[in-house]
Order: C-alpha cells, then sequence, then structure tokens
C-alpha cells in the first residue's frame, strides 16, 4: 500500500490518510441546516406555521465536538425561528441565516475567528454550499445530497442529512484529533 492509498479506519468506515490529515488540523466546522442538520423537508401548517425535525446524535456530536475546542458554525440560505432556537441550544456561536451569498458570512466568520480557510471544513447537501466547501480544507456532501456536490466534495459520508450525518462529521473529527474518548460517557 503505497502513501497515495493509505487508509485510515474510523467508526463510520475506512477513509484516505490525506482526508485525515486535513481532518486533523480542523478548529471550526461550518453546517448547512436543510438537507445536512435536518432531512431537508419542510412541514408548514395552515397557520403558516413551519415545522422541521433534528436529530439527537447530531445535537450529541456537536457538543461533544466543542467540547474538545472545535467551534461550529452554520450558515443557511433560509430564514427560520426554529433553527435559531436548535442552534442557540446547542451553542452554536455563529449563525448566519437567509443567506443567498453563503462566501460573505463565510468571510465574516473567518475575519471575527481569526482562523483560515484551512482550519475549516464545511458540510453541505446541494449546490449553494459548493462556493464555501471549495473555500474549505475539507468539503464534505451527505450522502443524500445532490450527484454533482457527491462529486466535488473532499468525503461524502456513509449517513444521511438529518439522520446523523453532522454526527458522523463530528465524530470522525475527533477521533482523527485523538479526543474522541474524551467525552464518552459525558451528558454534554
Amino acid at each position: 500500500m503505497t502513501a497515495e492509498t493509505a487508509m485510515f479506519e474510523t467508526l463510520y468506515g475506512a477513509i484516505s490518510s490525506q482526508l485525515a490529515n486535513q481532518l486533523q488540523q480542523v478548529r471550526l466546522l461550518i453546517c448547512d441546516v436543510d438537507g445536512v442538520f435536518s432531512d431537508g423537508r419542510i412541514y408548514m401548517g395552515n397557520a403558516g406555521e413551519e415545522l422541521k425535525t433534528f436529530h439527537t446524535r447530531d445535537g450529541y456530536g456537536v457538543k461533544a465536538l466543542q467540547a474538545t475546542g472545535v467551534a461550529l458554525a452554520v450558515i443557511t440560505g433560509r430564514q427560520s425561528n426554529i433553527v435559531e432556537q436548535r442552534m442557540t441550544a446547542l451553542g452554536i456561536e455563529w449563525l448566519y441565516q437567509g443567506c443567498d451569498d453563503k462566501l460573505t458570512a463565510f468571510q465574516d466568520i473567518l475575519n471575527k475567528s481569526g482562523l483560515t480557510a484551512d482550519q475549516c471544513a464545511y458540510v453541505g447537501d446541494d449546490l449553494i454550499d459548493w462556493p464555501v466547501m471549495e473555500q474549505c480544507a475539507v468539503g464534505v456532501c451527505v450522502a443524500d445530497g445532490h450527484p454533482w456536490l457527491r462529486q466535488q466534495a473532499n468525503w461524502v459520508t456513509q449517513t444521511h442529512g438529518g439522520a446523523g450525518a453532522v454526527r458522523e462529521v463530528c465524530d470522525t473529527i475527533m477521533q482523527v484529533q485523538g479526543s474522541f474518548n474524551t467525552t464518552m460517557g459525558r451528558s454534554i
């Protein structure tokens, strides 16, 4: 096995050693919401109320990753009180909603955090996510993301959006960085 084909075994399957090396440098994980934290469906009631579902495993993964010192941000194209409530409950430091141009929000996060794009990973599911994904050290597409985005991504999760894909990314970052066991068994 050459260095180019060397693999790093994770809880979710093998990833390339190159990807593992890139994930070791990640200090900020940025996620989209619809199709990543949620399954992408929006339930609308007759009175105009909007409902989304979020997976508790994703929430635990976010809190565990934060406990290891990796920050989180959310950039989403839609505006929703539900998203604000969920992300606030998770302690997401940077929340940008209603972003038609996600690159502007990304640059603002870099300016405020002092981090570089090489220290960031981005998880998306659709074409609007590509401009930020291509700037980050690691661009991740969820398993059920748009086919073109899956082809462009550095990594495609085994798990679908809204079904634990964010948790998979968080767990893998912690495993690669050697911090996975530090939060095990703790209520976060």
